[in-house]
C-alpha cells in the first residue's frame, strides 16, 4: 500500500469564503490551538467496498478512557464524507472495510493508519484512489474559507484534484456555456494526486471544462454546463469512466456532503437487452426468440433473434429517447410497441423483457369468475419491459446483487430473498431482501458462499419455497442479476438464474 503526503502549495493567493475549501496548507503543528477543525474523506477507488474512517484520540488508550473514538458511517466509491467536526488535535486516523458480520471498528479490516493534525479552521481531507488491493492514500490539510473576510461576494471557490492514475497530466480548460473550446482558458495542469491552487469564478455563471492530454489540444472530455449558483467552495476530481461512453473521464464535483458525477457531453450510451418471455398459449407464434427496434429521432437499432433467457450484444448508441418494439424472430407478430426508454449520458444499462398475465372482466362487473368454478375466466397477456442500470463499480470484496422479481402473483405481493452462509439459518441470515413484483432491489455481498432462498408468504400465512439457488463470491466475481420468473417446467412453478452484469 502507498501513503502520500503532496509537496506543499503556496497559500499566498488563496481568499477565504464560507463554506469549507481544500488546499494544501504550509506544515505547522497547530495541536495547541482552541477551536475545532474537521476532516473528510472521498473514495476514488473503483474496487473498493464502503471504506470506514475512523478517528481515535490515542489508540493506546482504553475505549472507555479515550475522549474522541468514533467510526463513521461508510463510503462507497464517487462518494464523500462530508465535514465531520473534532476538537484541534493529533488523531490516528483510520480507513478500513467490512470483512466480517461486525462493523465494529475491531472486526474491520484495516488499509491505513496514520497520526494526523486536525488544525483549528482547517480540514484534514483524506483521499483514497488506486487499486484497493494496494490502496494509494493522500492526506491534504485544508483552510476553512470564511467569507465574512471576503470582498469578492460574487465569485466562488474551485480546485481540482486528478484521481486517474492512467495519466500522469492533463491539461483542464474552462469555458462559459456559450463558447467553444476554442475559447476556452486553461486553468491548470492536473498532476495525479496534487490538488491545484484555488481558483476563483464568478457565480450565477454556467461552466464547461475540458480535458486534454497535458501538452495535447485533442478534447477527450468536454463537461455540460455546470452551474455554480451560490458562492460555496468546491473541488472537482477527474477519475476513470466506468460507464458506457466513450470518453474516459468523468468529474465529480464535491461540495459539503454531497458528489455530483459530470458525464462527458453528448455521451454515447451503453445497452443490452435480455429476453425473459416466457412461452404462452395466446401468444403461439412465439418460439422463444424475439427482434427488437428501437428508434430515436435520429437514429435508429434493430437487433435481432434474442432468445429466451439470454442478452443480446452490447450497443453503444447516441444516448436519447428511444421507442422500443418487440416482434416474435423473422416475423412482423407484434409482441410490444411504442415502450419509452430514455438512455442517458454515459450510460450502461439492461433491458428486460417480460410476460405478465391479468384478468379479464369483460362485463365489468368486478366479477372474474362468473361461473364459479374457482377459476379466472379469462386472462390478457402482455409484454413489459424494465430498464436497470449496471454497476459502474465493483468491489473485489464484496459485490452488488440486483434483485429482479418477474413473478406477477395473485397469491402473494413480494418474494423474499434470503442469502444464507453455512452457518446460518434462514430465520438469523444476515443478508436478506423483499422485492415486489417489476420493483428492483439491491444487495451487496461479502465475498462468501451462499444458499439463496426465495420465499412468498400466501394469504394464509404460510411460507412457500419458490426455488434456491447457491452462490460462491470471491475476488473475482462480478456484479450480478438475480431473476425469478415463472417456470412451468420446475417443480415449484419458479426458477431463480443469477446472470453477470
Amino acid at each position: 500500500m502507498k501513503y502520500h503526503q503532496p509537496s506543499l502549495i503556496n497559500l499566498s493567493k488563496v481568499l477565504l469564503l464560507p463554506a469549507i475549501a481544500l488546499t494544501v496548507l504550509s506544515g505547522c503543528d497547530d495541536s495547541d490551538d482552541d477551536g475545532v477543525g474537521y476532516i473528510s474523506f472521498y473514495n476514488a477507488s473503483a474496487n473498493a467496498p464502503g471504506i470506514y474512517l475512523t478517528v481515535d484520540e490515542d489508540i493506546e488508550e482504553d475505549d472507555d478512557e479515550d475522549e474522541v473514538e468514533v467510526t463513521y458511517a461508510s463510503v462507497d466509491y464517487t462518494e464523500t464524507s462530508g465535514y465531520n467536526q473534532l476538537d484541534t488535535d493529533k488523531y490516528y486516523v483510520e480507513l478500513a472495510w467490512q470483512e466480517d458480520d461486525s462493523t465494529d471498528r475491531d472486526d474491520l479490516a484495516m488499509i491505513y493508519q496514520e497520526q494526523l493534525t486536525v488544525s483549528s479552521d482547517a480540514i484534514t481531507f483524506v483521499v483514497l484512489a488506486g487499486d484497493i488491493s494496494e490502496p494509494e492514500i493522500y492526506t491534504y490539510n485544508v483552510d476553512v474559507i470564511d467569507d465574512d473576510n471576503d470582498d469578492d461576494d460574487d465569485l466562488f471557490n474551485i480546485r481540482f484534484l486528478n484521481v486517474d492514475n492512467r495519466y500522469n497530466e492533463l491539461d483542464l480548460y474552462w469555458s462559459e456555456s456559450n463558447e467553444t473550446f476554442a475559447q476556452a482558458t486553461m486553468l491548470d495542469t492536473l498532476t495525479y494526486s496534487s490538488l491545484t491552487d484555488n481558483v476563483k469564478l464568478e457565480e450565477d455563471s454556467d461552466y464547461v471544462f475540458y480535458i486534454t492530454v497535458a501538452g495535447s489540444e485533442e478534447v477527450l472530455y468536454q463537461s455540460n454546463e455546470v452551474a455554480f449558483s451560490t458562492a460555496g467552495q468546491y473541488v472537482m476530481t477527474v477519475r476513470a469512466n466506468g460507464g458506457g461512453g466513450s470518453s474516459p473521464f468523468v468529474m465529480d464535483r464535491l461540495s459539503g456532503a454531497t458528489s455530483t458525477a459530470y458525464s462527458h457531453d453528448g455521451s454515447d450510451a451503453t445497452f443490452r437487452v435480455f429476453n425473459s418471455i416466457i412461452s404462452h398459449e395466446d401468444i403461439p407464434e412465439y418460439a422463444g426468440a424475439i427482434d427488437v427496434s428501437m428508434t430515436a429521432f435520429s437514429s435508429e437499432v434493430d437487433i435481432n433473434d434474442i432468445g429466451l433467457g439470454e442478452f443480446s450484444e452490447s450497443l453503444v448508441v447516441d444516448s436519447g429517447d428511444y421507442a422500443v418494439e418487440v416482434v416474435v424472430a423473422g416475423s412482423d407478430t407484434e409482441l410490444m410497441e411504442n415502450h419509452l426508454f430514455t438512455l442517458t449520458e454515459n450510460a450502461n444499462s439492461t433491458i428486460f423483457l417480460y410476460l405478465t398475465e391479468s384478468a379479464v372482466d369483460d362485463d365489468n362487473d368486478g366479477d372474474i369468475d362468473e361461473n364459479s368454478d374457482g377459476q379466472i375466466d379469462d386472462v390478457e397477456v402482455s409484454i413489459n419491459s424494465l430498464m436497470v442500470s449496471n454497476n459502474i463499480g465493483d468491489s473485489i470484496y464484496s459485490h452488488n446483487v440486483q434483485i429482479l422479481n418477474f413473478v406477477d402473483s395473485d397469491d402473494f405481493d413480494v418474494v423474499k430473498f434470503y442469502f444464507v452462509q453455512s452457518d446460518e439459518f434462514i430465520d438469523d441470515a444476515e443478508y436478506f431482501k423483499s422485492a415486489a413484483f417489476g420493483s428492483p432491489q439491491t444487495i451487496a455481498l461479502r465475498n462468501n458462499s451462499y444458499t439463496i432462498y426465495a420465499i412468498a408468504t400466501d394469504d394464509n400465512s404460510s411460507d412457500i419455497l419458490l426455488g434456491s439457488q447457491q452462490l460462491t463470491l470471491d475476488e473475482e466475481s462480478n456484479a450480478l442479476f438475480l431473476l425469478i420468473e415463472t417456470d412451468d417446467t420446475e417443480s415449484t412453478g419458479y426458477s431463480i438464474k443469477l446472470l453477470e452484469q
